[in-house]
């Protein structure tokens, strides 16, 4: 299978803006509430996702019916994955919050064998068992360090594991609708949902974002909300597994790197075989075999 022009640049633009946003989010919650963080994120970028839908003459209209189908897609794609990560953020390095984060293509591969009719490849599970031992690393690490965070690892790991879930459950629905118009609604019940949570476990906390916070947040609500998102559901959509998700080898290798160069965060040899012990999980199951490449 080959990528059409369009579909490369929006998987690379795809990468970069996800990859860099890590120490971005890590940045903005330094020193602000991060469920609020996410909340006012989202809802500034609401708009921006809705003019995308006026100019492209998409309709916002999705039949009664299928609201409970849309729920429960907004619920595996962006509740549980949204307010996990943020926390996990908050407590972790930029940088291993990534390399966590995006071990959703290795649970992807497992649920697709166990439950969606996918068979793995002998590659397939050395690829998860090497996914398996770079958590382990950085688990280790977290449990061992007097500074440790050990349940921002597990709620990273949980968030993964559910976007992993609403991706496979994003390809099969068959809601007749145009995937723009999925996006719009999952973020706008997202933004209610953490809206919520942050009136209910934040208030206290609330303040005005400083100016960094600010930046990141603008960052956020125009390029994961307004754009981010979007691709990432409509090439989740229209596109097989393996090129819909190869954005994802490179974007937790960017928030790594780009973290201890943007916010010094120091790399411990942990992160650096994770990264390699990742970058080998993840391209053993979304490689082409050499029968499809002929």
């Amino acid at each position: 299978m080959q990528l059409t022009r369009q579909q490369l640049i929006m998987l690379i633009l795809l990468t970069l803006v996800w990859g860099f946003n890590w120490p971005v989010m890590k940045l903005g919650v330094a020193d602000f509430p991060p469920l609020t963080f996410r909340a006012i994120s989202i809802w500034l970028g609401v708009p921006v996702l809705g003019l995308a839908l006026v100019v492209m003459k998409v309709p916002f209209f999705i039949p009664r019916e299928r609201f409970r189908e849309l729920f429960w897609l907004a619920f595996a794609n962006m509740f549980v994955w949204h307010v996990l990560v943020i926390l996990a953020v908050k407590q972790l390095s930029s940088g291993r919050a990534a390399i966590l984060g995006y071990t959703m293509p290795i649970f992807s591969a497992l649920l697709g064998a166990w439950f969606f009719g996918n068979r793995l490849k002998a590659r397939s599970w050395l690829g998860v068992a090497a996914a398996a031992l770079g958590v382990s690393l950085l688990l280790w690490h977290e449990l061992t360090a007097l500074t440790g965070r050990p349940v921002a690892v597990v709620c990273a790991l949980i968030g993964a594991a559910t976007w992993a879930l609403g991706t496979h459950k994003l390809r099969n629905t068959t809601m007749p609708v145009a995937t723009l118009t999925i996006s719009f609604w999952m973020t706008v019940m997202t933004g209610v949902v953490l809206g919520v949570l942050s009136a209910l476990f934040e208030m206290p906390q609330w303040k005005a974002p400083s100016t960094s916070t600010w930046g990141a947040i603008a960052y956020n609500a125009v390029l994961i909300f307004g754009f981010a998102h979007a691709a990432w559901y409509f090439l989740a959509r229209s596109l097989p597994p393996v090129a819909s998700t190869l954005s994802v080898m490179m974007i937790p290798i960017l928030g790594v790197f780009s973290g201890a160069v943007w916010l010094g965060e120091v790399l411990h040899w942990q992160d650096w075989a994770a990264v390699v012990l990742m970058v080998v999980a993840i391209a053993s199951v979304l490689a082409p075999s050499r029968a499809a490449a002929k």
